[in-house]
C-alpha cells in the first residue's frame, strides 16, 4: 500500500459584501424598497437622505466627542478586538477628507430615467398581498386566548395556496402537540377549522371540493339568496355533478330543465379553487406597485423606472466632517484612532449601500431595456400573438448580466403598460416551429388555444384532437399531448368539462 499526495486546483468564486448586497436587493420589490432603506437609515447614522437637514455641525462635534469615547466599544464588538496600538498608526483616511470629493459628495439617483411616470399615469396602487396576508389579518379580528391564537395560527400555516386544508384533523392535533406543544383534540381543532371557514375568501379552509362549494352556497344563504336546491344537489348528487350527469339530478330532485339550468349556473359561479385568486396579478381585484413605466410615444417607446426606485442618498457631511476634524488635529490618541475606524467603517458601509442602489437601477433598467426591444411589437400594439420567444438566456447575452441575476429581476419585477401591468417572466417563452420554418413563442399558440376555446359551442365544446387539427390548419407544428398540455397550463378543463346545458 503507498501513500501519494496529489496536488489540486479549484476556481471558487466568492462573493463580495457588496454583491450579495446587490443580489438581496435586486429580489427586493419596489412597494418594499422604501421599507428596506429606512432600515438602512435605521442601522447607519454616516447615511442619510438629501432632503433631510443634518448640517449643524455643532451636534456633530458633540457626537464625535461621545464617539471618542463610545464608538470604540461599538467598533470592537461589530467587527474585532483591536490588541496593539500599531494597528492604530497607518489610518488612511485622505480619501474622505478632501473638498469636493466626488467618491462621497450627494449622491443625487434621478435622472432622465427615473420620470415622475407614476404620478402622471397610474392610478392610486395598493401593494399585492398574499393569501397568507389575508389569512392572518383576520385572524387578528378574532377573540381568542393565546392557545387557540397559536393554534389557529398553525393551521392557517396548512393550507395550500389554493385555499383548500390538505392535513387529516388528527395529523394537525399531532402538529400543536410537537411543534407548538399544546395538547388538544379533534373536536377542538375541528372548530377552529370552522371559525376558519368564516373566513373571506369564501371557501377557504374547506377539505375537499364539495364542501368548498357547499361553504359558499350556506354563506349565499346567510345572505338571503335562494340556493337551497343547489344546495341539496352538491350534498346527495356531487358525484353526478362532477361527472355532468345532469339527468340524474334533474330525477333526483324533481326539476324542470329551466331549474336545472338555473342551479348549475349557481354552482358554476362559484369559485373552485378560493385562495387562487388572492395575490395574482392582472385580476381587477389585485394590485401592485409597477417597478417600470413604457409608454407609447407616437410609435416610440419610452421607458422609465418608477421614482421610488430612485432614493437621493448621501454620506453624512456630520460624519465626513468628524474625520475632517481628526485630520486637522495634532493629538491622536488610541480612542480617537479607534473612533475613527468605527466612523469609516460606517462610511464604507454607507458607500456599500448607495453603490448598490446605483447597481440595482442599472440592472432593472438594462433588463427592462432588453425585454422592451426584443417584443418591441408587443408593447406597441398590447397583441400577445406578437410576443417572441424569449428566455432567460436571450436577455443574459444582451445585457451581459448572469442569467440567475435576470432571473430575479423577471420574477421579482413588474411593468406597467397602457395594455395591463405585467410581472416580467409573462414576456418569457419557449419557442415553436411553424410549418414554414418560423419560429413562434409557446405563449402565441396558448393565446391561439385560448381564443379557440373561449369562441367554442359550449354544448359541444372542442376534444383535444380537434383542437390540434385546429392549430395544425393555421400553420402550428403541434401534437395533441403538447395540445393538452398547454390547455392544463391555461388552467382550461377538457372538452366534457367545458359542456354546458
Amino acid at each position: 500500500m503507498s501513500l501519494s499526495q496529489n496536488l489540486q486546483q479549484k476556481l471558487l468564486q466568492k462573493l463580495s459584501p457588496q454583491q450579495i448586497q446587490l443580489m438581496k436587493l435586486l429580489q427586493v420589490p419596489t412597494a418594499n424598497l422604501e421599507e428596506r432603506i429606512k432600515e438602512e437609515l435605521e442601522e447607519n447614522p454616516a447615511l442619510e437622505v438629501t432632503d433631510e437637514a443634518h448640517d449643524d455641525y455643532e451636534d456633530n462635534k458633540d457626537e464625535f466627542a461621545e464617539a471618542s469615547t463610545d464608538s470604540s466599544e461599538e467598533y470592537e464588538s461589530e467587527e474585532s478586538e483591536l490588541s496593539s496600538d500599531d494597528q492604530y498608526e497607518n489610518i488612511d483616511i485622505s480619501d474622505y477628507v478632501h473638498e469636493g470629493d466626488d467618491d462621497i459628495a450627494d449622491y443625487k439617483l434621478r435622472d432622465e430615467n427615473y420620470g415622475e411616470q407614476e404620478e402622471k399615469t397610474t392610478m392610486p396602487y395598493k401593494v399585492e398581498t398574499s393569501f397568507y396576508e389575508v389569512l392572518e389579518a383576520q385572524l387578528g379580528m378574532l377573540k381568542l386566548d393565546d392557545r387557540e391564537f397559536k393554534s389557529t395560527e398553525q393551521i392557517i400555516g396548512s393550507i395550500d395556496e389554493d385555499g383548500y386544508l390538505r392535513r387529516e384533523t388528527s395529523a394537525i392535533v399531532d402538529d400543536l402537540a410537537f411543534r407548538q406543544n399544546i395538547e388538544t383534540n379533534e373536536e377542538e381543532v375541528e372548530g377552529l377549522i370552522k371559525r376558519i371557514q368564516q373566513f373571506d375568501p369564501p371557501g377557504v379552509g374547506a377539505r375537499t371540493l364539495q364542501e368548498c362549494l357547499l361553504i359558499q352556497l350556506l354563506r349565499h344563504r346567510e345572505e338571503g339568496k335562494e340556493v337551497d336546491v343547489a344546495i341539496q344537489a352538491l350534498t346527495k348528487y356531487f358525484d353526478e355533478f362532477t361527472k355532468k350527469h345532469y339527468e340524474k339530478i334533474q330525477r333526483g330532485l324533481n326539476l324542470s330543465d329551466d331549474e336545472l339550468k338555473e342551479v348549475m349556473i349557481q354552482i358554476t359561479k362559484l369559485n373552485p379553487k378560493p385562495g387562487g385568486n388572492v395575490g395574482e396579478v392582472n385580476k381587477a381585484e389585485s394590485y401592485i406597485v409597477p417597478d417600470f413605466f413604457i409608454l407609447n410615444n407616437g410609435g416610440k417607446l419610452e421607458l422609465t423606472l418608477n421614482s421610488k426606485n430612485a432614493p437621493e442618498l448621501r454620506i453624512s457631511e456630520g460624519y465626513r466632517d468628524m474625520l475632517r476634524d481628526y485630520d486637522r488635529g495634532s493629538k491622536k490618541d488610541r480612542r480617537q484612532k479607534e473612533a475613527v475606524l468605527f466612523i469609516k467603517q460606517k462610511i464604507d458601509a454607507a458607500k456599500w449601500f448607495i453603490d448598490a442602489i446605483k447597481q440595482r437601477q442599472h440592472t432593472l433598467l438594462s433588463t427592462m431595456t432588453a425585454i422592451m426591444n426584443h417584443q418591441h411589437e408587443f408593447f406597441l400594439t398590447g397583441d400577445e400573438t406578437q410576443l417572441r420567444p424569449m428566455i432567460l438566456k436571450d436577455i443574459a447575452e444582451k445585457t451581459g448580466l448572469d442569467i440567475s441575476t435576470v432571473s430575479r429581476v423577471a420574477n421579482s419585477k413588474f411593468v406597467q403598460t397602457e395594455f395591463g401591468t405585467y410581472r416580467l417572466k409573462f414576456f418569457f417563452s419557449e419557442s415553436l416551429t411553424t410549418d414554414t420554418g418560423e419560429e413562434v413563442s409557446t405563449r402565441e399558440v396558448k393565446k391561439i388555444l385560448s381564443d379557440l376555446i373561449e369562441n367554442e359551442n359550449k354544448k359541444k365544446p372542442l376534444s383535444d384532437e380537434r383542437l390540434t387539427e385546429l392549430l395544425q390548419e393555421r400553420g402550428y407544428n403541434i401534437a395533441r399531448r403538447t395540445v393538452a398540455k398547454y390547455r392544463e397550463q391555461l388552467n382550461i378543463p377538457v372538452a366534457r368539462l367545458r359542456k354546458e346545458l
